[in-house]
């Protein structure tokens, strides 16, 4: 049996916005700063961050390709291989990825535990496009 220890996981909000009563910048807790984490690493490329520069997903040349269930597989395993590389708050991590033929996109649902935490199973979902760089 594996005894979890309960911990707190806390984040800076990346827009910077400041708290109106504290004027502190916002913080993410737990399950939100785990969910924005997965987007951030997902959403960078390997070699973007200067002292890390394995982290991140080879995923927008992905995006590039044909909208079909093969090219969803392909997203599905690099996001799933990235955040089990790259986010150790998370485990027991699953994908979803279906296409949205109509709009050259592709629906992600991750689902998640949060390590050493009593939440119930998280999940959250985002459309995956491709953008001009």
């Amino acid at each position: 049996m594996v005894q979890r220890i309960s911990r707190q996981f806390k984040d800076i909000s990346l827009s910077f916005d400041m708290h109106p009563v504290t004027r502190d910048i916002l913080i993410l807790k737990d399950a939100d700063a785990i969910k924005r984490s997965i987007r951030n690493i997902v959403q960078t490329l390997p070699g973007e961050r200067f002292f890390n520069s394995t982290l991140g997903s080879n995923l927008s040349t992905s995006l590039f390709d044909f909208i079909d269930f093969g090219t969803a597989s392909t997203v599905q395993t690099q996001i799933t291989n990235t955040v089990q590389s790259y986010e150790p708050r998370a485990e027991n991590v699953t994908v979803e990825v279906a296409p949205r033929y109509d709009e050259n996109a592709f629906d992600v649902t991750v689902y998640f535990d949060v390590i050493g935490q009593d939440f119930p199973r998280q999940q959250f979902n985002y459309i995956l496009e491709a953008t001009r760089r």
